[in-house]
């Protein structure tokens, strides 16, 4: 038996009652994990890699680095930047098109209709919607296009892209305290409301005026614990008790 504290559990209902009732002016959303379940970010990897996008020695490579990130010899930082670095010399238009069938048949499917309802309500108020993610910008602006979120809004890996085709320069890595810095960038110091899913949000998370954990990792969990941040699990991610 411990004494150990826990986060409080939201209700769907409870939940956009909570978000509603601050009359945000700004919202901020992480993607993976918290608009869709699963992580588009490394499932993209895998899947262009499947379908020869790349090369085999580019697929060797991100897969040695990939196995590192997995041992801890990798950073968070470091991956996701080279996920998208892992493209280079391709044509952004192939990208668009790849991003655009990926997202289609892998994880359009795997969106949470609770979250989805939540951001049509929001964008109906006029409320100012961001995406901040770690995952590739080819991607997460495919993705948030079924949520009505401009790509102007988008903050996500990206390198530059020069006369149509892409490069190995990083642009933007947003994890961690880099989505902070992200948003910064962008003119948002103080978001009414951020949600997100993992402890890469957390910093992120902190900064608003009020934080939405939603399908917590175990360590959002426990950091949502300590901050007094009540929790939302979607219904076909909700754990059993």
């Amino acid at each position: 038996m411990t004494n150990a504290i826990t986060a409080p559990h939201l209700s769907t209902e409870a939940f956009h009652a909570a978000v509603h009732q601050l009359s945000p002016t700004v919202a901020v959303f992480d993607c993976d994990g918290t608009l869709w379940s699963g992580d588009a970010g490394s499932s993209f990897m895998h899947w262009t890699i499947e379908t020869g996008l790349v090369s085999r020695e580019t697929a060797d490579w991100i897969d040695a680095k990939y196995r590192g990130y997995k041992r801890g010899d990798v950073s968070e930082l470091d991956i996701c930047g080279q996920m998208v670095q892992m493209y280079h010399g391709l044509r952004e238009s192939e990208m668009r098109a790849a991003a655009r069938t990926f997202f289609q048949t892998r994880i359009q499917k795997n969106i949470f209709p609770e979250m989805l309802a939540l951001v049509e309500q929001l964008n109906a108020k006029g409320v100012e919607i961001w995406a901040v993610s770690s995952t590739n910008d080819w991607v997460i602006e495919e993705g948030v296009r079924d949520f009505g979120i401009p790509a102007s809004r988008v903050l996500a890996a990206r390198v530059q892209v020069t006369n149509g085709i892409v490069t190995e320069t990083l642009l933007d890595v947003p994890t961690d305290e880099g989505k902070v810095a992200s948003l910064h960038r962008s003119g948002i110091t103080a978001p009414d409301a951020v949600f997100g899913n993992s402890v890469h949000d957390a910093a992120m998370l902190a900064i608003a005026r009020r934080a939405f954990p939603v399908n917590p990792t175990p360590a959002l969990l426990e950091r949502s614990a300590t901050e007094g941040w009540p929790v939302y699990f979607p219904a076909s991610v909700a754990p059993t008790r």
